[in-house]
């Protein structure tokens, strides 16, 4: 697959962590995303994608590309074998300023890009990004696009001073002492974090806590359970085992066998690293 990525010129930076273009046959059909503290926005070129965004929720086909909150759960992505793209990795707070509803009503609930910015825009920014000079081209298009859409948002300092503590301490923080330095209350900082995040400061904290255990596996070597769900501040090997399963949908020794099973079937992909096989 061909995969092209950079930084966005400010302040977009403050928002969107990169921007990237994504063309060719995919390593599989089916990949698993285990929840990460970001946010994601595709603009589809190429067939419909299917995308599952929860596990009460049925697989749905994506024409015109995909919303996708700060996630609670494991959702899958459906490759088309023709796949062709352009996306953004949002920061968790990122989407706010680009949505005309709370995120926290798409929370594991994607939705197509038309739901959020219209049918009329969403075609015109395709027929463009189809009709710009290579991917560099599209990136510099799309970022035009974003800077054009973006607004302001209440409350949107507090949510990212918080989110960066939040992501500075790994998760590691007291929550109930993240209002009183922010100098509001615990309830108006939760609502605020739902509004522009999606979930909750403790939600996203449990995210990224979880978030570093899973990057801190090295599939390539053996794995002490033990060392890692001590590091990662769990009491012990069964509750990090039981909050693993409830982040990722597999036990740690099957998602080490996953992992494994995507760097020797593909080595050097440009996935490898987060998604994992579904099929």
């Amino acid at each position: 697959m061909e995969y092209v990525s950079r930084v966005p010129r400010p302040p977009l930076d403050g928002l969107i962590d990169d921007l990237y273009y994504l063309e060719g046959p995919p390593p599989y059909a089916r990949l698993r995303l285990p929840p990460a503290p970001a946010a994601l926005l595709i603009v589809n070129l190429g067939p419909p994608f299917r995308v599952r965004g929860g596990a009460d929720l049925e697989a749905a086909s994506y024409d015109d590309g995909c919303v996708v909150t700060v996630p609670t759960l494991a959702w899958e992505f459906g490759y088309p074998p023709g796949t062709r793209s352009v996306g953004a990795h949002v920061k968790p707070w990122g989407l706010a300023p680009f949505l005309p509803m709370p995120a926290a009503e798409l929370r594991d609930r994607p939705v197509t890009v038309e739901q959020v910015w219209g049918r009329p825009a969403v075609a015109d920014l395709r027929d463009r990004l189809a009709a710009a000079a290579g991917p560099h081209g599209m990136l510099t298009l799309f970022e035009d696009e974003l800077v054009r859409r973006l607004g302001e948002t209440a409350g949107l300092g507090l949510v990212r001073h918080t989110s960066g503590v939040i992501a500075a301490t790994s998760g590691a923080v007291a929550i109930g002492d993240l209002g009183a330095a922010a100098g509001v209350s615990g309830t108006h900082l939760a609502r605020r974090f739902k509004e522009l995040v999606g979930v909750t400061p403790k939600r996203l904290a449990r995210t990224h806590r979880l978030t570093g255990a899973v990057l801190g596996i090295d599939p390539a070597g053996p794995v002490d359970w033990s060392d890692l769900a001590h590091g990662a501040g769990y009491f012990d090997q069964a509750h990090f085992g039981h909050e693993f399963r409830a982040f990722t949908g597999l036990t740690p020794t099957r998602y080490l066998e996953v992992r494994r099973r995507f760097r020797l079937e593909h080595p050097g992909h440009v996935l490898d690293g987060w998604p994992l096989p579904a099929d």
